[in-house]
């Protein structure tokens, strides 16, 4: 009997799209994978890189570059952080997507052999990577952490036992200590502490955990309904759009008045238990830069956010502050086992049910 049929799909900003060429459009694209298939994903804005079978390869529009004897990637629009049996390194994006490793790294950084199960990147030994200067910082002594995620002024650690840690700036919420404040080292997350979690994602300028019982919790700004809580910009943005198309009298009466009476989130500074569809529960869960998705037991995708680009997998460029299924999935008959969102795009490995 065959083994059943694996692969990777996108949603959202083509590479193509990313260097001013005429993209795909919002319809899911496959990777294209050669004989030695595709294990992981690490998605930038502009550029990709994948590890298959053959080892890590750079892919930007219409460029493909082998990078032999790295074991894992940690991407930027201006840098490349690599790490391998010896090592980690970084270079400069251009150098990278043009595959000229050979040149002077930007930053270099001799390691310990590994352990055998080494905590991904972006965690070093004693601290963790950065794909922009200074690249590595270090961690309190006292920090065991077994994950580590990077929003772009954020960080979240998910430590030895499921706590989970944050720090950075905190503007929009997203450090989850029911304040705007900054924190200048890991502090945990209080409203958390009991509940053991499994997984921890950070967004732009929002967070996500999934606990070792399957509950989403999310917090931070919600200004493109990131956290799937009801977004005043996004009902603003669909009264005009239905305004400029004359349709907005066809709203019922009932509907306009249940929109005046929502308590609108524009910051969630605390974590906010999501009760997702059915009481679904979440086994994985990666956030982009304004849009969020999540993999399901039952191996379903559910996004919500921005989805100016198609990320969210919808068929449109619609945003959502609502947790929907990808439909399209279903349809093919695809169970999904692990999302990786990029910037403006959705990664998803899929099996064939």
């Amino acid at each position: 009997m065959a083994a059943p049929a694996r692969a990777w799909l996108v949603f959202g900003l083509s590479l193509e799209e990313a260097a001013g060429e005429p993209g795909p459009g919002p319809a899911p694209r496959r990777l294209e994978a050669g004989p030695e298939g595709i294990l992981r994903v690490w998605p930038a804005w502009s550029y990709v890189v994948v590890e298959t079978g053959a080892g890590l390869e750079v892919r930007s529009a219409g460029l493909r570059r082998r990078l032999r004897g790295w074991a894992e990637a940690l991407p930027s629009e201006t840098h490349l952080v690599l790490r391998g049996p010896a090592g980690a390194r970084a270079w400069r994006r251009e150098a990278a997507v043009a595959g000229a490793l050979q040149d002077e790294p930007a930053w270099s950084r001799e390691l310990p052999p590994p352990p055998r199960r080494a905590p991904p990147l972006p965690l070093l030994p004693g601290g963790f990577a950065t794909p922009r200067p200074p690249f590595f910082t270090a961690l309190p002594a006292g920090l065991r952490a077994q994950r580590l995620a990077l929003g772009t002024e954020h960080a979240l650690a998910l430590g030895a036992h499921g706590e989970v840690f944050t720090w950075g700036a905190g503007r929009h919420g997203q450090l989850g200590h029911g304040t705007v404040e900054s924190e200048p080292q890991p502090r945990l997350v209080e409203a958390l502490a009991g509940v053991p979690m499994q997984a921890v994602a950070a967004g732009g300028w929002h967070s996500a955990t999934v606990s070792e019982a399957g509950d989403l919790y999310v917090w931070g700004w919600n200004e493109s309904g990131q956290l799937a809580l009801p977004s005043k910009a996004l009902v603003e943005e669909q009264t005009q759009d239905d305004a400029g198309t004359g349709n907005a009298k066809l709203m019922p009466c009932q509907e306009q008045s249940a929109a005046k009476g929502t308590t609108f989130i524009s910051i969630q500074a605390f974590p906010a238990l999501l009760d997702l569809p059915q009481d679904l529960e979440v086994t994985g869960v990666s956030c982009g830069s304004r849009h969020t998705a999540v993999v399901t037991r039952g191996g379903e995708l559910y996004t919500w956010g921005w989805g100016k680009y198609g990320q969210l997998g919808h068929g449109d460029s619609a945003s959502s502050d609502q947790a929907r299924r990808v439909e399209h999935l279903v349809a093919e008959g695809l169970r999904a086992e692990e999302v990786v969102c990029g910037p403006w795009t959705t990664y998803v490995h899929v099996l064939e049910s």
